[in-house]
């Protein structure tokens, strides 16, 4: 059976797929992520030929982040780097989204980068029509070896944004593979970034009707989260009270 080749992007070549990361003070795994991420994506048959570009959404690092996504850049043609002063996840994923070039917007974090889910993920959208595709980790398929704190954190939050946003899914944040053109007024109507921005965007899409389904997923992580738990949970209080008034009451 042939072989596909190793797809590579220029700038005038179309793109299909856009992987979004968004990157913050990652400099100690950041190198070895995205060689294993290109390897995985080289060698899955699933996946091997098509083109990609890889966008890393540097967000306010305080260490070498920037310098060691410039390097790579130029080692990785179809590596595009943004870069924010301001530490903010829901902002450098919105701006990794709206600069993305493929037909196919892939969300990811550095410290995970499932390949098994773009693929999965991308039958869901080419071979069953679907516009959005969730990666769960609340499905009983999935397997979540997060620490039980961060766990509980999630069922937590999602049981908000089911009683208060009337959400009838398992999960909002993480993995995500949708149609770019579909979705961008998706994007356009979120009003929230830091924290919520991914589960504001996947609460809309739901609410403007887009078909969208659930897949289970395989969370190991690579290392601990950059940003204190604790520290976020006035922030995302604040936004899920804004949301409630934005979507449920004024109904925008």
């Amino acid at each position: 059976m042939a072989t596909k080749k190793k797809t590579k992007v220029n700038a005038d070549q179309p793109v299909e797929l856009s992987i979004v990361i968004p990157i913050y003070n990652e400099e100690g795994i950041l190198s070895a992520s995205v060689a294993d991420l290109t390897e995985k994506l080289d060698a899955d048959e699933r996946l091997r030929g098509r083109s990609y570009e890889l966008i890393l959404s540097e967000n306010g690092s305080t260490d070498n982040t920037v310098a060691v996504a410039e390097e790579l850049a130029t080692r990785h043609p179809q590596l595009r780097l943004l870069h924010s002063s301001e530490p903010n996840y829901g902002l450098a994923m919105r701006r990794g989204i709206l600069a993305a070039k493929g037909e196919i917007v892939l969300c990811d974090e550095i410290d995970l980068c499932d390949v098994d889910f773009y693929a999965r993920a991308l039958e869901k959208i080419e071979g069953e029509g679907y516009d959005l595709v969730v990666g769960s980790k609340a499905l009983d398929r999935s397997l979540d070896h997060r620490p039980a704190f961060r766990q509980l954190a999630t069922r937590v939050l999602n049981g908000l944004f089911r009683v208060f946003l009337d959400f009838h899914g398992t999960d909002t944040h993480g993995l995500k593979a949708f149609r770019r053109e579909r979705l961008l007024s998706v994007i356009d109507r979120c009003v929230v970034d830091k924290d919520l921005f991914a589960s504001e965007f996947v609460i809309r899409a739901e609410r403007m009707h887009f078909r969208m389904t659930e897949i289970p997923v395989h969370i190991v992580e690579k290392r601990k989260p950059s940003i204190n738990l604790i520290r976020r949970v006035p922030n995302v209080l604040k936004n899920i009270g804004r949301l409630v008034w934005v979507i449920r009451i004024t109904n925008r």
